[in-house]
């Protein structure tokens, strides 16, 4: 019996430190083949970061096409962009023209009906463009009681001799109508905005949407060729992108 028992123990500290090569060899080889590419790589997970729809929005309003460049497709977005620099471009040429005609107007005013221009409103000048002279404004005012629009001041003096007051109104006119038509160009800036915002916000979603419906289970393989071993194949379950 003592006999068996010590076959036994000679047996087993034979055997274990043998596998326990082996193993470690095995491992040594299965990391050398994935290395050199002898077996097929498993597929890297990709992580999947959601589009922020208000983000989206906040760039457009910023700059419009912005949004749709963050929500990945400038395809139309560039067009948002290329708009807003043409509006930008038009509105800065009308509004120089716009006061140029009013230098032009204001300075006429001086030259021909003796007008101060310090400190003059606006209505001022749109006055001094339908009556002749402080006079006959201030006798209109008194005919309709309305005493406390009256000019009373030597610094309020105008007179138009001669056809000045229609060469006057003429260029007033000119110019309240290049102001005026700022305002058009304002009302495409906030249109090409919101419209952008509304685009960059359905891009993002969809983004979200494409991108949530790509998420399910995958299953990949790969043949593993390790020397100690006979082939085989690996297979990996993935769930995500």
């Amino acid at each position: 019996m003592n006999k068996i028992f010590v076959i036994l123990f000679l047996f087993t500290i034979t055997i274990f430190p043998q596998a326990a090569k082996n193993i470690l060899t095995l491992k040594n080889e299965l990391k050398q083949n994935m290395i050199s590419g002898n077996s097929d790589p498993l597929p890297v997970k990709e992580e999947f970061s959601k589009k922020s729809v208000l983000l989206a929005i906040t760039y457009s309003i910023i700059l419009p096409g912005m949004g749709e460049l963050y929500a990945g497709n400038y395809t139309i977005g560039k067009y948002f962009t290329i708009a807003e620099g043409i509006f930008w471009g038009t509105y800065i040429g009308m509004n120089q023209y716009s006061n140029w005609q009013k230098e032009r107007y204001h300075s006429f005013a001086a030259s021909n009906g003796g007008v101060n221009l310090a400190g003059k409103s606006d209505d001022y000048f749109t006055n001094i463009g339908i009556y002749s002279d402080i006079n006959e404004y201030n006798d209109d005012m008194a005919r309709n009681g309305e005493f406390s629009k009256m000019y009373n001041s030597p610094q309020d003096y105008w007179k138009w001799t001669g056809g000045d007051r229609v060469a006057y109104r003429t260029m007033w006119t000119a110019g309240e109508q290049a102001h005026n038509n700022l305002r058009f160009v304002i009302g495409a800036l906030v249109l090409n905005r919101v419209a952008s915002a509304i685009n960059a916000a359905r891009l993002a979603a969809a983004y979200n949407k494409n991108a949530s419906e790509n998420m399910g289970w995958n299953i990949s393989a790969g043949m593993s060729s390790v020397a100690s071993l006979p082939p085989g194949v690996i297979l990996n379950f993935q769930y995500g992108l």
